[in-house]
């Protein structure tokens, strides 16, 4: 062998160990970094907790088979549930305002519409609550856009003001509250992986 493919072989063994313990801490970081902006997407009627399902999964896969941050499949097969459970909340809440309130589909798609460019202007505007302040914002502003929507499609249906104000007050209070359980189980799997990790 030359002295350079002594020397390389010798440099790769000494990085070895260090990418070991290294790679696999940094893997688990950004496990936990992925889980929390997927969560954060939930916000804007994204699927933020199946992202963190599918990045749980990817990371039992992939991810070190033993130690100390290796994870099994029961944290996925819970994340699982877990989303399930927020998008059942989410859809339950929704409808059951939609079909208090009578919309019709062209609101409910409307309704869709406007609360994803409700969320989406409530975080990037924020209210002035340190750390938390966009969050509530986005929850708020998506309602606000999901009622503006609704209210939008019914008129455009030809429906009166009394109708679409019913109609737009249903689905805001069916957006924020299907939003609110969404988001909670969101951040149970993000609580579910920091545990995983650190556990």
């Amino acid at each position: 062998m030359t002295a350079a493919v002594l020397l390389f072989a010798e440099t790769a063994d000494g990085w070895t160990p260090w990418l070991e313990t290294t790679g696999v801490i940094l893997l688990a970081i950004g496990l936990v970094l992925g889980c929390l902006a997927a969560w954060i997407t939930n916000l804007i009627a994204l699927p933020g907790n199946w992202i963190c399902v599918l990045l749980i999964a990817l990371y039992a896969w992939l991810g070190p088979a033993t130690g100390r941050l290796a994870i099994g499949y029961g944290p996925v097969l819970a994340g699982f549930a877990i989303a399930l459970v927020g998008e059942l909340f989410e859809f339950l809440a929704g409808a059951a305002g939609a079909k208090r309130a009578g919309a019709s589909r062209k609101s409910t798609l409307y309704s869709i519409i406007g609360s994803m460019v409700g969320a989406i202007t409530g975080a990037v505007v924020g209210v002035p609550v340190p750390v938390v302040g966009s969050v509530i914002a986005a929850i708020l502003f998506g309602g606000i856009g999901a009622a503006a929507g609704a209210m939008y499609g019914e008129w455009s249906d030809g429906r009166s003001w009394k109708e679409n104000w019913s109609v737009g007050h249903s689905t805001f209070w069916g957006r924020t509250f299907g939003t609110l359980g969404k988001v909670s189980a969101g951040l149970l799997i993000v609580i579910l992986v920091l545990a995983a990790v650190l556990v």
